[in-house]
This record gives C-alpha cells, sequence and structure tokens, in this order.
C-alpha cells in the first residue's frame, strides 16, 4: 500500500491512503464506496481561482485563528508565517499541505 504517514509531535497523526486503497478498505470492512466525493473532488475550482499564499492572513482571521497558534499549528514560526502571508516568502509543499489542512483550502495540496 503506498500510505503516507503525517507525524506531529514525533507521533503518528493521519494515514493517508490512495483512493483505490480506500475504497478497498471500505469494501473489505463491509461499507458502502463513499459515493459522491469523486464527483465533488472533479468539479473543483480550476487552480487559477485560489486563493494567493498572500491571502493567508485574511483566511486565517475569517476563521479566528491567532497568527501564533497557525504558525504552530503548520511547524513554522510566527516571523515566517508573517512573511508568507505579506507574500514575502513562497511556502514550499509541506507547508502548502498544513495551510490547506488548517484553512480550508483544498487546492493548496495539490502538486504543483
Amino acid at each position: 500500500m503506498g500510505i503516507q504517514v503525517i507525524n506531529r509531535d514525533g507521533q503518528p497523526e493521519y494515514a493517508v491512503v490512495p483512493w483505490e486503497q480506500y475504497q478497498a478498505l471500505l469494501k473489505a470492512a463491509g461499507q458502502a464506496p463513499a459515493e459522491g466525493v469523486v464527483e465533488s473532488a472533479q468539479q473543483s475550482a480550476p487552480a487559477a481561482s485560489l486563493p494567493a499564499f498572500s491571502e493567508v492572513g485574511q483566511l486565517r482571521q475569517a476563521k479566528g485563528i491567532a497568527p501564533e497558534q497557525l504558525a504552530r499549528n503548520v511547524g513554522v514560526s510566527p516571523a515566517y508565517l508573517a512573511m508568507i502571508e505579506s507574500g514575502e516568502r513562497e511556502p514550499d509543499a509541506a507547508i502548502r499541505r498544513a495551510l490547506a489542512w488548517h484553512l480550508g483550502v483544498a487546492g493548496w495540496s495539490e502538486p504543483s
């Protein structure tokens, strides 16, 4: 299985599996396949309509998350988060995934 394990504070927190394997696991567990999820993923907005990383501050504020809390959750310093929010720095793939998770911007977690 091509499983990706995401750790937080040195402990496994999430396991990400390819869609086909997830469907097989559901079937093996006697559950119905997750329908509709594929359709909504295919209908997602094109990358051009994704918010810019310089909008992280606005998204963070809209969700009521303090900058220090988001920085800690994402695994960066508050100073580096401020540089991302100002557009001074472009986050790498791991930081994009973490920001996508905490701010709910699915397209940021896609490979570039």
